[in-house]
C-alpha cells in the first residue's frame, strides 16, 4: 500500500511534527518510533508514563434492551453480567470454534456497550456483530472519535490533573470523563502490563488532548514499536501474530475468557469445537520461548524439538528492553510445553538453544 493511499489518524500532523517513523500498520499510517527510539520509549512507560496513539482501532457502541444478550451470543464472556461502569476482555468465535477478533467490551449504562476491536479486523467485526443483532438493537460506529493510550506508573498522576476522579477507578473501570471540556470515554486498561488509561476521544479535541498530556514532565510519546515490545514482555497476544481464525483460545492460553455461564450453557458461536478442545486438551499450546545468549528469535521461526524435528513455531519475539534479554512466544506441541523445556530456535539456518518459559517475561503491574 502507498503512502498516497494509507489512512491518517487525527494525530497525523502531531507525529510528523515530533519527528515520528511513518510506517504502514493496517492500512494506516503510524508512527513506529520518535527520535528517542524503541528502546528509551519502552523503558520510559515502565519508569513514568507514555503516551499511543492508538485511534485506528475500530469503536462502536451497541444500543438497546438486548444489547448484552445479543453480544453474549458471539462471544465466550458473560455480557449480561457487565455492571455499569465495568470493561472485560472478550473474544470474537467462528462457527469452527477460532478466534474472529479479541476485543473491548465496556457497559456504559442505559443499555449500551462500547466497543473498541482491532484495527485490522473492524472491517469483519462489526459486519459480523450487526448481523447477528436483533430487532431493536443497533451498532453505531464511531468514525469521528481517536483514542489515546496513556501507561505507565505516571499515568494515574498525570491523568488525574486533568480529571481527579480518574485516580479512583478500579483496573478495567470505565467511565465518561470531560478533559479539557471534551466527553471521553476513560478506560483504565491498556496493552504494556503497566497500569493506564485508554481515552476515547472527540477527533477534532485529540490534538489539543495529546499536547497537554505530553506538556507533563512524565510524558513522552511512544509509538508501535514500544507497544509491541511493551506487550510481549507481558505476554499478552497480538491479533494476526499469536492468535488468528486457525487458532482455537484453549491452545492460546485464553480459556479463562470462557466464563462460568458459558461453561455451563455452551451457547456461543463455536462453542462446541472450543469445547471439545477443552475437554480432549489441544494438540499444541501457547508458550513463552527464551532464548539463550542474545540474538532474538522473529515470528515464523521454526522450533525444533530435542530430536531436531520441527515442533512449532515462533509468533511474536524479539528483544525485551525491561528484560535486557531476547524474549518470544509461540506454540509447541502439548509434551513440549512445560516450563524449562529444552528446545532449538531455527535462527539464520543454525539451530540455537532456547528454552519454553513462563509468561509474562515482566510482571504486570495493573492497579488491583
Amino acid at each position: 500500500m502507498s503512502e498516497d493511499t494509507l489512512l491518517t489518524t487525527p494525530l497525523d500532523a502531531l507525529h510528523r511534527e515530533l519527528g515520528g517513523k511513518m510506517v504502514p500498520f493496517a492500512g494506516y499510517a503510524m508512527p513506529v518510533q520518535y527520535p528517542a527510539g524503541i528502546l528509551t520509549e519502552h523503558l520510559h512507560c515502565r519508569a513514568q508514563a507514555a503516551l499511543f496513539d492508538v485511534s485506528h482501532m475500530g469503536q462502536a457502541s451497541l444500543h438497546g434492551a438486548g444489547a448484552a444478550a445479543a453480544l453474549e451470543a458471539l462471544v465466550p464472556g458473560d455480557m449480561v453480567g457487565l455492571k455499569p461502569g465495568r470493561q472485560r476482555y472478550t473474544l470474537l468465535t467462528t462457527p469452527a470454534g477460532t478466534i474472529l477478533d479479541d476485543l473491548m467490551v465496556a457497559n456504559a449504562g442505559d443499555e449500551r456497550l462500547f466497543l473498541v476491536v482491532n484495527a485490522s479486523r473492524k472491517h469483519v467485526d462489526l459486519p459480523h456483530i450487526e448481523a447477528h443483532l436483533p430487532a431493536g438493537v443497533t451498532l453505531e460506529r464511531h468514525d469521528d472519535r481517536a483514542l489515546l493510550a496513556l501507561q505507565g506508573p505516571a499515568a494515574v498522576t498525570v491523568l488525574a490533573r486533568l480529571a481527579p476522579a480518574v485516580a479512583a477507578m478500579p483496573f478495567m473501570g470505565f467511565a465518561a470523563v470531560t478533559l479539557l471540556g471534551a466527553a471521553c470515554f476513560v478506560s483504565r486498561s491498556g496493552y504494556t502490563g503497566e497500569d493506564g488509561y485508554e481515552i476515547s476521544v472527540p477527533a477534532g479535541r485529540a490534538v489539543d488532548l495529546a499536547r497537554a498530556l505530553l506538556a507533563e514532565p512524565e510524558v513522552m510519546p511512544a509509538g508501535l514499536g514500544a507497544r509491541d515490545s511493551l506487550r510481549l514482555e507481558a505476554g499478552l497476544c497480538l491479533y494476526g501474530n499469536d492468535i488468528d481464525e486457525t487458532t482455537n483460545p484453549i491452545e492460546a492460553g485464553l480459556t479463562w475468557v470462557i466464563q462460568k455461564r458459558h461453561k455451563l450453557a455452551w451457547d456461543f458461536i463455536g462453542a462446541g469445537p472450543i469445547r471439545d478442545m477443552l475437554d480432549n486438551g489441544p494438540p499444541r499450546l501457547r508458550v513463552g520461548i527464551q532464548p539463550d545468549g542474545r540474538a532474538p528469535a522473529r515470528g515464523h521461526t521454526d522450533i525444533l524439538g530435542p530430536d531436531g524435528a520441527v515442533v512449532g513455531q515462533i509468533t511474536s519475539g524479539g528483544f525485551g528492553p525491561s528484560c535486557n534479554a531476547p524474549v518470544a512466544m509461540g506454540y509447541v506441541r502439548r509434551d513440549l510445553a512445560a516450563d524449562g523445556t529444552a528446545v532449538s530456535l531455527m535462527v539464520r539456518g543454525k539451530p540455537l538453544p532456547a528454552r519454553v518459559a513462563p509468561l509474562p517475561f515482566f510482571p504486570h503491574r495493573y492497579v488491583r
